[in-house]
């Protein structure tokens, strides 16, 4: 399997694409993991995996969504963003991924690429606005990847985004980018209505298409119109922790997944302290669906100042270490409106409901099932979640 995808990333992206992927992105990546290990040592914690929500809007009109796309544009300035990076950048960090709203709506969004070559930016798009000109753009600058979103077929894809055609628009953007020989990624919020995505024949559709790597995650009952009906049952989840173990080891395509360990454990990013937000308000969020806040970048000159130091930070990654591996937000909305209101925390989103949004939560499993542990299989991705992308002591 390695060798094949090795294989397929060499002869279809370019080479600048390669070389920022695996020196930005993997040696300087792995730097930044070590050196979040030795801060935790110290008490401290800043993010390696830093995520920037550049913009509101979207043209879409996802089921579910907790962002408000509807409402008067937020976006982060060219020069917030540039200081956020710079700040993190400073203290070793090289990743960011780069959210919405849709990203590509942020009129700067390729000048935030252009002044960072020493990084790697991962940007969650729905691939709408990726013309071939842009697709060229990025391909020049190589410190980018995006990835698509596709949530099913032309039909399902139609209810979920709340838009016609969304599917082939999509799709073109995707070619735009294979075109340009950009490394080329795949999302997917499986649900009730896109569950069959999760199978071998849809991988193989997408390798076709130039598709280097996939991310399937759980859709989360969030929101201010949450559609419990789409929600996994358990054994669902397991079906596709199962299926994600089984083809790494079986096609030429990365498969990512964020929230179970090396042992098949499951863990969650912000509890662990390897990923926090900022939105496009500039709020410091302990995670996107997190849409509470005590402090904004615009605080202190020092970003890295501000969420080391953060109490409102602190206390819920130990809350929900203390808590679950799993998802807080859906196990425990209880502990997340008992530590808003302890801080003081302001609601970050321009609805103003997120509190209310809260208190009408039904607690449900998520990722987190004991006993039903599926170990990974391949070498490579039991070695790399071992030593890069696991608990870092908070479930101890």
């Amino acid at each position: 399997m390695l060798v094949a995808l090795t294989r397929r990333v060499l002869t279809e992206t370019r080479p600048k694409v390669i070389a920022k992927f695996v020196y930005n992105f993997g040696v300087k990546g792995v730097r930044s993991v070590e050196m979040h290990k030795r801060r935790r040592k110290r008490g401290e914690n800043f993010p390696p995996f830093l995520f920037i929500s550049v913009i509101s809007s979207c043209q879409l009109r996802c089921q579910g969504c907790w962002v408000d796309v509807a409402a008067p544009s937020q976006k982060l300035s060219l020069e917030e963003l540039n200081r956020i990076i710079d700040d993190a950048k400073a203290h070793g960090n090289a990743y960011f991924g780069i959210l919405g709203g849709e990203p590509f709506l942020h009129p700067q969004l390729l000048d935030v690429f252009a002044a960072h070559p020493d990084c790697y930016f991962q940007v969650f798009t729905n691939g709408q606005l990726i013309t071939d000109e842009i697709a060229r753009e990025l391909a020049r600058l190589g410190n980018v990847t995006p990835l698509l979103s596709i949530e099913g077929s032309e039909v399902v894809s139609d209810t979920r985004r709340g838009r016609l055609q969304v599917l082939n628009k999509t799709l073109a953007g995707l070619e735009a980018c294979r075109r340009a020989g950009l490394l080329i990624g795949v999302a997917t919020s499986v649900c009730q209505t896109n569950i069959e995505l999760v199978s071998e024949a849809w991988l193989r559709r997408l390798i076709a298409m130039g598709a280097h790597y996939v991310w399937f995650h759980t859709y989360r009952v969030v929101g201010p119109k949450p559609n419990p009906e789409l929600a996994l049952r358990p054994e669902q989840v397991l079906a596709v922790r199962r299926f994600i173990v089984e083809m790494r080891s079986r096609l030429p395509i990365a498969i990512v997944d964020a929230y179970w360990d090396d042992r098949g454990e499951a863990l969650c990013p912000m509890a662990t302290g390897i990923s926090h937000h900022i939105g496009p308000g500039g709020h410091i969020e302990p995670c996107p669906v997190i849409q509470f806040a005590t402090s904004t970048v615009r605080d202190r000159a020092s970003i890295y100042e501000t969420m080391t130091t953060s109490a409102f930070l602190r206390d819920f990654r130990d809350a929900a270490a203390g808590a679950t591996r799993g998802c807080i937000v859906l196990e425990r909305p209880d502990i997340v409106r008992d530590l808003v209101i302890k801080h003081g925390a302001v609601d970050s989103t321009q609805r103003g409901s997120a509190m209310a949004e809260f208190e009408a939560m039904v607690p449900r499993m998520s990722q987190h099932q004991p006993g039903n542990e599926i170990p990974e299989d391949n070498w490579m991705y039991r070695f790399a979640k071992k030593h890069w992308f696991f608990g870092f002591g908070a479930y101890s």
